[in-house]
């Protein structure tokens, strides 16, 4: 399979970090798109500098770049995920603002109908943002807020991160082992037979 992840400038670098890890273990061929603004929070809340997230996909382009294969519809991929989503960013895709790589790739994957995710962090959301967010949804794009499933008895923020990764991978059709899955990781009196080591 080949996965197109972008990465934003909102907080949350570690479900786009999470999610490169897990594609990179399946196999899965990325090509990573990163804003400027979300190389500050990676650098910021995952410690890690450009060279250190470029060696997690297999192919990283400039966003600027609008000659990169990921630009074109005859570029075929098996999806497009934004993890996480800026509101500018879901501003811009709603509205068909392909002012960037990213916007670009994910205005083709939607005028492609190809599957495109979205992680939108921001709280509290205004009407605003939800306006945009529901123009997209109509348009086939998935909202995948980040919220953690707390039913699933998570032991640590990594834990309830690979969910929310897991959740994602289910969403691409991709087999994976990261987290459990209700009602699979229950006993016979209902409560919780804990998380894959």
């Amino acid at each position: 399979m080949r996965i197109v992840v972008a990465m934003t400038g909102a907080s949350g670098a570690v479900y786009g970090l999470t999610l490169l890890e897990e594609l990179r273990a399946l196999g899965v061929e990325t090509h990573l798109l990163v804003s400027r603004a979300a190389r500050f929070i990676v650098a910021e809340e995952a410690d890690l500098s450009f060279d250190d997230l470029r060696a997690l996909a297999s192919y990283t382009y400039d966003v600027d770049d609008l000659r990169a294969p990921v630009a074109s519809g005859s570029f075929p991929h098996d999806g497009m995920v934004v993890a996480p989503c800026s509101m500018r960013t879901c501003a811009a895709i709603a509205h068909g603002l392909a002012d960037n790589l990213i916007t670009r790739a994910a205005d083709v994957a939607i005028k492609e109908q190809r599957r495109l995710i979205l992680l939108p962090r921001e709280a509290p959301l205004s009407a605003l943002h939800l306006e945009n967010m529901l123009r997209l949804a109509r348009l086939g794009v998935i909202i995948f807020p980040p919220v953690p499933a707390f039913y699933l008895h998570p032991r640590s923020i990594t834990e309830m991160v690979r969910h929310t990764v897991a959740r994602i991978l289910d969403l691409l059709g991709l087999p994976h082992r990261i987290a459990p899955r209700w009602p699979e990781r229950l006993n016979a009196g209902g409560e919780s037979l804990g998380w894959p080591d």
